[in-house]
């Protein structure tokens, strides 16, 4: 099964070379658990610089909490969106940051979207903390070099934790008629399990795009294109009904930055939809991939998406 997330474009965490200038301020910080020291912009918000480590590194992961928030606990399975730098125990220049970018990045914590590190050491961190995270690389890239950095490094982060959202495990709100026979049909369970998707047989696909309300939640925030959100989805081919990627089966959720994603129909058909619905969206192939045959979708296909939006970020 392919995965759709491959097909978009976001920040590559740990692995982007961003330029690492500026100045984050003169203040400075030590660690307490041996880590390097904070020289510049040592405050929440600040980008940071680093000093290089000092000996040898610590085999285990090592959380230090530099400045303690007073938000929630993060826990596995929230949705957060995170500041941070990245950098080698052996060096002095950052491979990574999201300050330059001036665009935080978000995850779904556990869900395996980042190193382990990431994973172990950001739970049970609260909101409005600054951590600096000493990663071994078994929790890392072990022996595979990524961009600048070399097999077996121990990788050092300075992570500041902004926000953090519940993410509940279905959507919920008002079961909406599946009139149209020439249409997919959607299972409108509230459970948590992927929802049965019926493509109707010897139909020809409709040529414009439908985003049609499944489940309607009308106490849910309307998605803008700005936003980020939170998915679960089922996805198929109109021919032949064959599913071609699930977060269900993958057994985790999604998170998409709608400016960056490169898929034109699913973004246009989750904007304006309401947080906390689940949506029927069919994307002609001018809206999907045309022509292009992309990680074993045939070219031309029409696309069938039953998502739950679970929350924005």
């Amino acid at each position: 099964m392919r995965r759709l997330a491959g097909l978009i474009v976001v920040p590559l965490l740990l692995v982007s070379t961003a330029a690492c200038g500026g100045d984050g301020g003169s203040d400075s910080t030590s660690s307490k658990n041996g880590l390097p020291a904070i020289s510049k912009g040592a405050e929440f918000g600040k980008k940071p610089t680093l000093d290089k480590g000092e000996g040898d590194p610590p085999k285990k992961l090592t959380v230090d909490v530099l400045s303690k928030g007073d938000g929630a606990k993060v826990e596995k399975g929230d949705a957060v969106q995170v500041n941070y730098l990245g950098q080698s125990w052996d060096s002095d220049k950052p491979f990574d940051n999201s300050f330059d970018r001036k665009q935080p990045f978000d995850l779904t914590l556990g869900a395996g979207m980042v190193i382990k590190g990431w994973d172990q050491g950001l739970e049970g961190q609260k909101v409005g903390s600054r951590v600096e995270l000493a990663i071994p690389p078994d929790l890392g890239y072990g022996d595979q070099a990524q961009g600048d950095i070399k097999p077996n490094s121990t990788l050092v982060f300075v992570v500041d934790v902004l926000k953090a959202t519940k993410i509940p495990s279905s959507a919920q709100g008002t079961a909406v008629p599946q009139d149209d026979k020439a249409l997919p049909e959607v299972g409108t369970n509230d459970d948590g399990k992927e929802p049965k998707v019926t493509i109707p047989k010897g139909t020809d696909p409709p040529k414009k795009l439908v985003s049609n309300y499944i489940l309607e939640n009308d106490k849910g925030e309307t998605v803008k294109e700005s936003d980020t959100v939170v998915l679960n989805y089922a996805a198929y081919l109109w021919k032949d009904a064959k599913q071609f990627d699930s977060t269900y089966k993958n057994g985790r959720t999604t998170t998409f930055p709608l400016p960056q994603l490169t898929l034109k129909g699913l973004k246009t058909g989750l904007v304006g939809k309401k947080v906390g619905s689940r949506v029927l969206i069919v994307i002609p192939p001018d809206q999907a991939f045309g022509e292009q045959e992309q990680q074993g979708i045939p070219k031309n296909s029409t696309l069938v998406f039953a998502v739950d939006i679970l929350a924005k970020v």
